[in-house]
C-alpha cells in the first residue's frame, strides 16, 4: 500500500471536521463557564492527578498506582460533595447560553433603558457614578471587593446608591445581565498612561477594568456631568445617548443587541470600538 492509499484511507472527511470543530466549540464554552468558580480548580486537580497516573504507569510505580486508583474512587464523589454549590451554579449557567437570550431582547431593552435613564439622570444632577458590565470575561473578583446585592437592575437603585453620602457611592456598581452583582467595588486603575492629565480615579478605573477584561464601563463625572464609556482600554467622553444606549446594548450577549451606528460622533467612534474583531 502506497503512501497516497494511507493518506486516503485515513484522511478526515467533511463530517469528522465538522465534529471535531463542534466538539472544540463546546469545551471551549464550558471553559468560558467554569473559569469565573471554584469548578476550574476541579478541572486542575483533575488533569494533574491524571497527569500523575499516567507518569506512574508509564514507570510501572505500582504503589503510585494503587494509591492513584484509590484517589480516582473515592475523589470524585468527595468533588461532588465539596463543590456541590459551584457545579450546580456551573450547571445554571450552561442554562444561560446566548442562543436561549435571543428569546429575552423584551428585557434587556428594558436594562438598557434602566442603566442609561440612571446614567443622565445623575448626570443632569452632576452626581459621580461609576457602573461596569460584565461581558464574556466574569467580574466576580471585583465584585468580591464590594458589598453584594443580587438585586434587578433599575435605575432608582443606581441612583440610590451613588447619592452622595450613601455608604456605597464612592465604588463601582458591577452590572451582569439585568442584575447587580455588587456595588462599592474597587476597580483597577489604567496601567497605561493617558495624555489626559485631567482625568479622575473613575475614569481611570473604568479605563484600567476595560483595560483587563471586556467590560464596557460607564462613567458619570461629578464635575462637568458628562457620561462616558470606556471599551478596551480607550475612554469616549461626551458620550450621547444613543451612544450610551448602544454601548450599553453591546456590553451584554453580543449576539443579540448587534452593532448597530449610533447617532453623534462620539457614539459613532464607540460603535466602532466596541465592534468584535
Amino acid at each position: 500500500m502506497s503512501a497516497g492509499d494511507l493518506f486516503a484511507l485515513f484522511a478526515p472527511g467533511w463530517l469528522d471536521i465538522l465534529e471535531i470543530l463542534i466538539v472544540a466549540a463546546l469545551v471551549y464554552r464550558i471553559l468560558l463557564f467554569i473559569q469565573r468558580t471554584r469548578a476550574m480548580q476541579i478541572l486542575l486537580g483533575g488533569l494533574l492527578i491524571a497527569g500523575v497516573y499516567a507518569i506512574a504507569r508509564l514507570l510501572g510505580l505500582d504503589l503510585m498506582r494503587s494509591i492513584m486508583d484509590a484517589v480516582f474512587q473515592y475523589g470524585a464523589i468527595a468533588a461532588l460533595v465539596v463543590f456541590q454549590p459551584e457545579i450546580r451554579s456551573t450547571l445554571a449557567r450552561l442554562g444561560q447560553a446566548r442562543m436561549l437570550q435571543l428569546f429575552n431582547r423584551l428585557g434587556e431593552t428594558q436594562v438598557v433603558e434602566e442603566i442609561a435613564g440612571a446614567a443622565e439622570r445623575l448626570a443632569s444632577m452632576k452626581i459621580g457614578a461609576l457602573i461596569a458590565l460584565e461581558g464574556e470575561v466574569g467580574l466576580d473578583e471585583y465584585a468580591q471587593t464590594g458589598s453584594p446585592l443580587r438585586a434587578r437592575v433599575s435605575r432608582v437603585l443606581l441612583g440610590a446608591i451613588f447619592t452622595p453620602n450613601s455608604p456605597l457611592h464612592d465604588g463601582a456598581v458591577i452590572v451582569s445581565g439585568d442584575t447587580i452583582k455588587a456595588a462599592g467595588a474597587i476597580l483597577p486603575l489604567n496601567r497605561a498612561p493617558v495624555p489626559d492629565r485631567t482625568l479622575g480615579t473613575r475614569h481611570r478605573a473604568a479605563i484600567g477594568l476595560s483595560e483587563e477584561t471586556d467590560a464596557v464601563v460607564v462613567v458619570v463625572s461629578e464635575e462637568t456631568g458628562r457620561i462616558s464609556v470606556a471599551s478596551r482600554g480607550v475612554l469616549e467622553k461626551g458620550v450621547d445617548g444613543a451612544g450610551l444606549r448602544e454601548a450599553v446594548a453591546a456590553a451584554g450577549p453580543r449576539a443579540t443587541t448587534g452593532t448597530r451606528e449610533p447617532a453623534g460622533s462620539a457614539g459613532r467612534a464607540l460603535a466602532r470600538a466596541l465592534r468584535l474583531p
